[in-house]
C-alpha cells in the first residue's frame, strides 16, 4: 500500500529553521514528483514546493523562493523541505503527495497519496 508520511514539523521562532520530510514507502518514489502543499485555517491549499524524478523539474511558490529548498534522496525513498528565514505566515499544516510531473504542484489537482501532514508554527 503506497503511503507518504511527513515528519519535522514543530514550533519555532520567526527567522528560524526547519527541515521537514517526506518518507515513502510501498511504492519506489524515484519514479514520481513530490509534492510539498500547505494549508492553514480559513485558508485554501497552496502548492508549496514540488521536485520533479527523472526530469529535474523543482517548483517554488513565489512565497518561498530563495528562503525553502527542496531535495531527494531516492536511495532513502524520501523527499526533504529545508526552510529557512520561517515566517509567521509560513504557519500552516504541511503535505507530500505525488504525482507523476510538477505541473499541477501550484494547486495539488492529480497529485494523490496525501499524508496527514505535520505542523509548522512560526511565532514568537
Amino acid at each position: 500500500q503506497a503511503q507518504l508520511a511527513e515528519s519535522g514539523g514543530g514550533l519555532v521562532q520567526p527567522g528560524d529553521s526547519l527541515t521537514l520530510s517526506c518518507a515513502a514507502s510501498g511504492f519506489t518514489s524515484d519514479y514520481y514528483a513530490i509534492g510539498w502543499f500547505r494549508q492553514a485555517p480559513g485558508k485554501e491549499r497552496e502548492g508549496v514546493s514540488c521536485i520533479g524524478s527523472s526530469d529535474g523539474s523543482i517548483f517554488y511558490a513565489d512565497s518561498v523562493k530563495g528562503r525553502f529548498t527542496v531535495s531527494r534522496d531516492n536511495a532513502k525513498n524520501t523527499v526533504y523541505l529545508q526552510m529557512n528565514n520561517l515566517k509567521p505566515e509560513d504557519t500552516a499544516r504541511y503535505y507530500c503527495a505525488v504525482d507523476w510531473g510538477c505541473t499541477y504542484a501550484p494547486t495539488g489537482e492529480n497529485f494523490r497519496w496525501w499524508g496527514q501532514g505535520t505542523q509548522v508554527t512560526v511565532s514568537s
